[in-house]
């Protein structure tokens, strides 16, 4: 049956397909051009974030951040997450500029088990010289621990991009086949700051390694900080729930306790009571209830770590062997600054996924073909 509009209709109906495109941040086609052949010297005068923002890759899911950042409706969720992004200053730090403040929180934390073997002084990262300074730029930061998943300048944000589809494509799905729409703003917030203080916690050092991050309520620090960091924001009871899920969910007792853990750690730096926040339900043993989704959502999202944990422990080794051959390099070269150069550099543009795919279809080969595209041998 032919269907005719008027000029209103049809202004209306673009007007809302414009909405619909807005809504769907799209990740960038990368370039094809092949890469410039640099030799390692050239390498080794590059700083993490010229690393960074030398690769298509990691500049292709930053894009795609700040697009998605920029379909947040809240207005000061949407501000709060655009702040982060472009500069990831730990500001909880701030009320631990205090002597006092920050041995109450040492010692709360101590006396409740959520910190162990640390020093009053250094149970924080370190900071920046300037008390309102990120370390380093998120988009040169590491996904995660030098020997795990995405350990190169600019892993954070290619782990936190395809944990980001993964997450809008699960909201999509919960829509198309069970009929209904989350919570799309805590979807997203939640996944782009489960691991905020990744520039905080990782930060580079000279020997071309990321620190060695420290354990605080059972987990990695970076999630109980950056969860802390969302409270000092000031961000929604509900997307700071979702976020602190990223690393378990609230499916069963036992695992809720561990959520409820991190969340009354986060609470304690962040010097404030985690039931009065709506963090907690009363009494302070569980997630607020009924629980919500988004948080399962969050953490459904942040399972990029299960293969790209084991695809870099099976990676880094097989890249040594190849700088000892085809690089010339010693072992005290494999130990230092040489190989980590070399690795950071080959892994921040091309990731440690794409070459461990090499690697999975051609062997040591096909990881080799790679890196000397990318880095010229001895």
């Amino acid at each position: 049956m032919e269907r005719h509009f008027d000029r209103r209709q049809f202004l209306e109906l673009g007007a809302a397909f414009g909405a619909v495109l807005a809504a769907q941040a799209v990740f960038p086609k990368l370039a094809k051009a092949a890469p410039i052949q640099k030799t390692l010297a050239d390498c080794l005068a590059m700083t993490p974030v010229q690393m960074a923002d030398a690769s298509p890759k990691v500049q292709a899911s930053w894009k795609y951040l700040r697009d998605v950042a920029a379909t947040i409706s809240d207005p000061k969720a949407r501000a709060v997450v655009q702040a982060v992004l472009d500069a990831p200053a730990p500001t909880l730090a701030a009320r631990l500029a205090d002597a006092r403040n920050r041995a109450a929180v040492y010692e709360e934390l101590t006396a409740k088990g959520y910190l162990k073997d640390a020093a009053p002084d250094t149970f924080l990262p370190p900071l920046a010289a300037a008390p309102d300074a990120a370390p380093q730029p998120f988009r040169s930061a590491p996904g995660s621990g030098y020997q795990s998943h995405h350990s190169y300048p600019g892993g954070l944000a290619t782990h936190t991009a395809c944990n980001m589809k993964i997450s809008l494509s699960i909201f999509d799905a919960y829509r198309d086949v069970y009929g209904f729409d989350l919570d799309r703003d805590a979807v997203i917030v939640s996944q782009m700051l489960h691991d905020l203080h990744k520039p905080w916690v990782f930060q580079w050092g000279e020997t071309g390694e990321s620190r060695t991050e420290k354990p605080l309520a059972g987990t990695g620090e970076h999630h109980p900080l950056s969860v802390a960091e969302s409270i000092v924001r000031g961000l929604p009871a509900p997307m700071i729930v979702a976020q602190a899920c990223a690393h378990n969910h609230p499916g069963s007792a036992k695992d809720e306790a561990e959520v409820v853990g991190w969340i009354k750690a986060a609470a304690i730096v962040a010097g404030v009571d985690p039931v009065e926040k709506g963090l907690l339900a009363k009494g302070g043993e569980t997630l607020p209830e009924p629980r919500r989704m988004e948080g399962f959502v969050c953490h459904l999202g942040d399972h990029d770590w299960v293969l790209s944990v084991p695809a870099a422990k099976w990676s880094i080794p097989v890249l040594s062997e190849i700088a000892r051959e085809r690089y010339g390099m010693s072992e005290a070269d494999l130990a230092g600054r040489p190989f980590n150069t070399l690795r950071n550099y080959v892994f921040s543009q091309t990731t440690i996924m794409r070459l461990y795919e090499a690697y999975a279809l051609r062997g040591k080969a096909g990881l080799a073909a790679i890196t000397e595209e990318l880095v010229k041998p001895a």
